[in-house]
């Protein structure tokens, strides 16, 4: 079998995926930047890209190999796409899962008929075990990214932004084990070699771009991320290959960065993306990527987010971008004080959402409880110049050593 990555075997792709995949749309989002264009594959069947990959590559086993059945891994994806390409086709899935992929995603996978097992914390600790397991049960391994016939599935959306935006100056990529990258960089550098192909990975999952700064493959000791769907340790040898000789650049966004992409992109388009999926806006939205007068295309490459963690995700990123905020007030143990602050920040326009009044431990006798103020707030700005005032009011801010860093969601 030829395992070399080329064009006729993207345009064959195509053709294959033609009766189960959509051909997304390709928004010019104004609202969210002047020169950004989404390619919502957040809107794809199963909710995200990977069933370009899963039936292209599926649809091409051997009798032999169908009749074995197919084991894949997956953070959840990679599941979906497998087990509705095998229902399709009449071949029988086994999957293996992390142990904390999300349930609306385990469950997912089940309704297309995949039997699913669980295993391990991370996306490589199921990927072992599916190795231990196939090894025992001679099945038909189907990877999640290190696959030509995978890769070449992804890069039809290449094909397809290229026809639907002729004169793309750059496309943002999420990577995890880099298949995605890897299909759309090779497919727009081949036809159009002048645009930018720029990776973009969670801070604390950057395996990619590790290892592309290296020199060598390298494996990450742990990942720590929401963003489930980028979540690997180690990246595959044959999209390495391919992400060094294609694309351009690789750059991190933190998960404060992730929710407030995800949450502008819900507020202002009205999609719904998962961490994974936003995080090619993320990179443009906080200035990762530089999109002034370059037509900009950000890959949404899925939107099943757990609802469970999405109120958590909007609360975060709420915060990130200074929509809200809680304002910690050390007041004296005097009449009054509570209108007196409430009168500033009615006058400075913000909504007051929540009071909580606690006794402040300190041996000051001056202040003796500090009053805490969730709000609603326009931006940043209007935070500091809500605290200007209440600073000139003779009030003090209180903040407690060792807060939160802003990672977690």
């Amino acid at each position: 079998m030829d395992k070399k990555l080329t064009l006729d075997k993207v345009y064959s792709a195509s053709f294959k995926l033609k009766p189960i995949a959509r051909k997304t749309d390709l928004i010019h989002a104004q609202n969210l930047g002047e020169n950004i264009y989404l390619k919502t594959e957040n809107l794809q069947v199963t909710g995200s890209f990977k069933i370009r990959g899963a039936y292209n590559k599926i649809s091409q086993l051997s009798n032999d190999e169908k009749s074995r059945g197919v084991v894949a891994t997956s953070a959840g994806n990679h599941a979906q796409g497998v087990a509705l390409s095998c229902r399709e086709l009449g071949i029988k899935s086994t999957i293996f899962m992390p142990e904390n992929a999300p349930i609306s995603k385990v469950e997912a996978s089940k309704a297309f008929g995949a039997e699913v097992i669980l295993q391990g914390n991370t996306y490589d600790d199921a990927y072992k075990a599916s190795q231990e397991y196939n090894e025992k049960y001679n099945k038909t391994y189907i990877h999640a990214f290190n696959d030509v016939d995978v890769i070449a599935g992804q890069g039809t959306i290449g094909l397809e932004i290229l026809n639907q935006l002729v004169d793309v100056d750059q496309v943002i990529v999420p990577i995890g084990g880099g298949g995605l990258i890897s299909g759309i960089a090779f497919v727009i550098k081949t036809l159009k070699p002048d645009t930018k192909i720029i990776g973009v990975q969670a801070a604390n999952a950057p395996s990619m771009k590790e290892s592309i700064e290296s020199g060598k493959i390298s494996e990450l000791k742990r990942v720590n991320t929401f963003a489930d769907g980028i979540a690997v340790k180690r990246p595959g040898d044959i999209t390495y290959e391919i992400i060094k000789e294609y694309v351009d650049e690789i750059v991190t966004v933190t998960e404060a960065e992730i929710a407030s992409a995800i949450l502008a992109i819900l507020e202002k388009q009205k999609l719904i993306c998962e961490g994974s999926g936003a995080v090619s806006y993320a990179a443009a939205m906080h200035n990762k990527v530089d999109v002034n007068n370059k037509k900009t295309v950000a890959i949404l490459s899925g939107g099943n987010i757990d609802v469970n963690i999405l109120s958590r995700i909007i609360s975060k990123g709420l915060v990130t971008t200074g929509r809200n905020t809680t304002l910690s007030i050390e007041l004296t143990d005097k009449p009054g004080e509570l209108a007196a602050v409430s009168k500033v920040i009615s006058e400075e326009g913000a909504n007051v959402i929540g009071v909580e009044y606690n006794t402040l431990e300190k041996t000051n006798e001056i202040f003796s409880c500090v009053l805490n103020i969730k709000a609603e707030t326009r931006n940043a700005q209007h935070i500091e110049q809500i605290e200007r005032k209440l600073k000139e009011n003779g009030f003090s801010l209180y903040s407690e050593e060792g807060e939160d860093d802003g990672n977690k969601i």
